[in-house]
Parts: C-alpha cells; sequence; structure tokens
C-alpha cells in the first residue's frame, strides 16, 4: 500500500493492533497498487490477518465476506464433493431451484449427521495443521450412504431413523 507521501507500506502495519477476533473497517480509500479501495481486516485465532477489500465503504464487509464463504462451502459440496450437481445438466431454471432446494436439504442433513458422528461416535482426526482430516459433510455424507445402502441392502430401518432424527 502507498501512503499519503507515495511510501510504501505492508496493510498488515495499518492492524497491527488488532487482537484475536477484533474487526476494523478503514473508513478511508487506501491506495492498493494503482487502485484506492477501503480495507477491512479481522485478526484470526491463528494470529493471521483476514483482509477484505471493496471499491466501497462497507462496515460489515467482513460479516459479509463470512456468509459469501458459506456460501461457496455449500455450492462446492454440491457441484463436487458429493451431490455432483453439474451432472444433471439441468438447464430449466425452475427445475435447477427445486434441485438446489432439496440439495440444501440433503447438505444440512449431511453436515448435522457429521457433527454427530463427530461428537458423539467417533471423532474425526486433526492434522498437524490443526485442520479435520475429512470434512464435516463428508464424514456425515459418507455416513447417511452407508446407512442407506445398508436399508435397502440388509432392511436395517432402525440406524435409518437414528440418522433421520
Amino acid at each position: 500500500m502507498t501512503n499519503h507521501l507515495a511510501k510504501n507500506h505492508k496493510i498488515s502495519d495499518l492492524f497491527r493492533h488488532l487482537q484475536v477476533g477484533q474487526t476494523e473497517c478503514r473508513k478511508r480509500r487506501i491506495w492498493v497498487g494503482r487502485v484506492k479501495l477501503y480495507i477491512s481486516a479481522l485478526r484470526l485465532e491463528d494470529g493471521e490477518l483476514l483482509l477484505v477489500v471493496s471499491p466501497m465503504f462497507n462496515a460489515s464487509a467482513i460479516g459479509d465476506y463470512a456468509l459469501r464463504w458459506e456460501i461457496e462451502t455449500l455450492f462446492s459440496c454440491l457441484k463436487g464433493r458429493g451431490f455432483n450437481l453439474e451432472n444433471t445438466r439441468l438447464t430449466d431454471p425452475r427445475r435447477v431451484k427445486k434441485l438446489i432446494a432439496v440439495l440444501a436439504i440433503g447438505f444440512c442433513w449431511c453436515y448435522l449427521t457429521g457433527e454427530w458422528q463427530h461428537d458423539r461416535k467417533k471423532a474425526i482426526k486433526i492434522k498437524k495443521h490443526g485442520r479435520l482430516s475429512i470434512s464435516l459433510f463428508r464424514y456425515g455424507l459418507d455416513y447417511v450412504q452407508m446407512v442407506i445402502l445398508r436399508l435397502i441392502g440388509f432392511g436395517k430401518k432402525e440406524e435409518f431413523k437414528k440418522v433421520l432424527a
């Protein structure tokens, strides 16, 4: 970033004072490269900074970004991590809308099942970098698939009812 004296500085220097979980939205635009932008920051639990830049001032930029990230995660799971939405080749907007609604319910079911599995049955291993070895969604999806296959193949309705609860 370039200050008013045309000197280059690290953007992180502006937010050095932030504590973990604390956010700040700069009210003045800052030169980033050749563009003047508004910058918001959040100090993450690992001490890193999450920076969000925008051409307009937005006091809720960090919160908006968090919502956007959740939606990105949902669509990532719907497209390539289990549901393969794009393989349907649907183009009619009404049908796509209905399919996404049903898949979103399925996503929630799998995610909540993954949480339940992780908390009550068998915890997911944590890797050296501190993240789960598989996502809660994938953990739940694998379990739901297994239960449905058992229900179809072996007639075990009780386990299926537990997943629905």
